[in-house]
């Protein structure tokens, strides 16, 4: 990747997500597909200055949808899962 700032697209809100958050203090993201482990380790610990533990990257492939007659597909997607150390914390709502 060419900067810190192409790896980490937008984070995800879900109810899986939040009860990750507040139970076991790992947090959801979106991600480039072609960004690594350590890349997003190390743009997350650059951008929020917080210390991450453990990253654990899911690619999803997209999904079908048809539109009338046409066909098309949604673009896959990757998703990272960030544990951070404790004592961290990193709320996107309320800021860091």
């Amino acid at each position: 990747m060419k900067s810190i700032y192409d790896v980490i697209k937008k984070p995800i809100f879900t109810e899986k997500g939040m009860d990750l958050k507040e139970k076991e203090n790992k947090i959801i993201i979106e991600v480039n597909i072609k960004a690594n482990k350590h890349e997003t380790k190390e743009a997350l610990e650059d951008i929020f200055k917080v210390k991450v533990q453990k990253v654990a990257t899911v690619k999803a492939k997209g999904k079908m949808r048809r539109f009338g007659r046409s066909i098309g597909w949604r673009p896959d997607r990757k998703k990272a899962i960030i544990t951070l150390k404790k004592g961290e914390k990193l709320d996107f709502i309320e800021g860091v």
